[in-house]
């Protein structure tokens, strides 16, 4: 090519990444004419003036070129003035002297093509990425800094360790080459998304491979971060209890994946978008970026526009049955969660966090407390790649733990160990707050051996008057603290008078609610023991 043509137009691409230093090429171009677009060199120059060091890389690239000018490897070096600008500052310098367009865009090749132009690609052709180069089979994640040795975090959830790939410390030439690389192949490569563009920053999905690509100004030096998961797992490959496996197959609706970052939340949330599908279930997925491990029948969504809204609106028209939403983190995020929890989606979100409560928490303030047992009615928590702790929500009208007045009795919603069924939280305004409190110790084990006596209770005696329902409970049951139940679960506490006997108004909410139960034979008493 390079005896039948002897003008070559370069753009920024060629001279930033120094392309025209690789042999083959430079093989081709040597005694041509090299034509640079005089707005190019202006635009360099005003990089360069603010510090921009690529810009300053490829004033030195041209530097070069004049050097190697006068050494007679090329014929000319000419800065040529323009009327256009961009792509067609390319063709109108390129036609006219019959020159070959070498261009380090692919998507500009393809334009220039399209108009006629000859141009040549000389970019990345695809293939194996050179940071694939820094993987073994158990390397979650490769760390990689201009000026700093390779690292890579290999092992598996909660069991990794970091190593240091090698002793030298990566070039800015290196890192440049890699990061080029990364976001040039993201344009042609049909398995890459670019999830996130901002200046000086990328964030892209290469099959597996999620990576963040950094940049001067916005990190004080290239970094290259890229994460793949280690394993692809299976419900099966948790050590799960049938009784969880049916809650989540049959009940559980509004589930939060929690735990703290690199615990294996997001395998697990993979996992279960596979289980829901293998149940004959339409999942889709809410991800920016987009890294869970899915089967093709699960189509995986971004943003529409800055935020998930737009997505979420789509959605309620596609009517799937379940959404898994990973990564939620901002306000708006979990808006969308209650928004379609409520509209009746089985939703699955995923939270950074470093206790199983402060998952329920992050959604108070956000959502109503008497509706968030109905957006939230699962949390599990995972570490080190293992289930450790799962909570189920439900709401009860009671007297919070502690209080003594009837008066103060109020809706609470009962964070519950799903396994073993014992309260651990409950949750309750008080004022203007909402208070998480913590049930006392032993208290977990009182609650246990209440429910195992549940069934006897105590003997009572109901009394309907005009205007008030009285529970007798004898004498013997005088001046005590009593748990009044509602389909074997606690309603109530109350304290007998020195009679034994609970008098309540027949209207207040706590008197139609017992005769109510009563009525259905559900009405329950039980010994306190505080």
């Amino acid at each position: 090519m390079g005896g039948a043509v002897s003008s070559y137009v370069i753009d920024e691409q060629v001279l930033i990444q120094g392309l025209l230093r690789d042999e083959r090429l430079w093989s081709r171009v040597r005694g041509a004419k090299i034509i640079v677009p005089k707005g190019l060199v202006r635009w360099l120059e005003r990089g360069a003036s603010r510090g921009d060091r690529t810009h300053l890389a490829a004033l030195a690239e041209l530097a070069r070129l004049r050097e190697l000018e006068k050494a007679g490897e090329i014929s000319a070096l000419e800065l040529a003035e323009h009327a256009k600008s961009g792509v067609d500052a390319l063709e109108e310098l390129a036609k006219p002297h019959g020159a070959t367009v070498l261009t380090g865009d692919s998507i500009r090749a393809v334009s220039l093509r399209l108009r006629g132009v000859r141009v040549e690609y000389v970019g990345p052709k695809g293939g194996r990425l050179a940071i694939e180069e820094f993987f073994t089979e158990d390397t979650m994640s490769v760390h990689l800094k201009e000026g700093a040795p390779p690292m890579a975090k290999r092992g598996r959830p909660g069991e990794f360790r970091l190593v240091k790939l090698r002793e030298e410390p990566l070039t800015t030439q290196e890192l440049q080459k890699m990061a080029y690389e990364i976001i040039e192949l993201a344009k042609i490569d049909p398995g890459a998304f670019v999830e996130v563009r901002r200046k000086g920053a990328y964030v892209i999905q290469f099959g597996e491979y999620r990576v963040l690509v950094a940049l001067p100004p916005f990190s004080d030096g290239i970094e290259i971060t890229a994460v793949r998961p280690v394993v692809r797992v299976t419900l099966d490959d948790y050590e799960l209890s049938e009784r969880l496996k049916e809650r989540l197959a049959e009940r559980a609706e509004g589930v939060v994946i929690a735990g703290p970052p690199g615990a294996g939340k997001t395998t697990f949330a993979s996992a279960l978008a596979e289980f829901y599908r293998s149940l004959g279930k339409i999942v889709k997925t809410l991800e920016s970026p987009r890294d869970l491990m899915v089967g093709p029948e699960i189509t995986q969504y971004g943003k529409l526009g800055p935020s998930f809204e737009g997505t979420a609106d789509l959605l309620l028209l596609v009517r799937p049955d379940y959404v898994i939403f990973d990564e939620m983190r901002k306000t708006d995020d979990f808006n969308v969660f209650t928004d379609m929890r409520l509209a009746g989606i089985g939703m699955v979100g995923v939270v950074h966090c470093g206790a199983p409560i402060e998952a329920v928490q992050r959604f108070i303030r956000r959502v109503d407390l008497g509706l968030l047992p109905h957006v939230v009615d699962t949390v599990i928590f995972i570490r080190d790649g293992r289930v450790v702790k799962v909570y189920s929500l439900r709401i009860t009208v009671k007297l919070p733990t502690g209080m003594q007045d009837t008066s103060l009795a109020r809706p609470v919603v009962l964070v519950s160990d799903f396994e073993t069924g014992v309260p651990e939280y409950e949750i309750y305004t008080f004022g203007d707050e909402v208070v998480v409190m913590p049930l006392r110790p032993g208290a977990a084990a009182r609650a246990r051996a209440r429910r195992e006596r549940a069934e006897e209770g105590l003997r009572y005696r109901l009394i309907r008057r005009k205007h008030t329902v009285v529970l007798d409970l004898g004498p013997e049951r005088a001046d005590q603290e009593v748990i009044i139940t509602v389909d074997g679960r606690e309603f109530v506490r109350l304290t007998t008078d020195s009679r034994g006997r609970i008098t309540l108004a027949r209207n207040s909410p706590a008197g139609r609610r017992i005769l109510e139960a009563a009525r259905r034979d559900r009405l329950g008493v039980l010994p306190s023991e505080e």
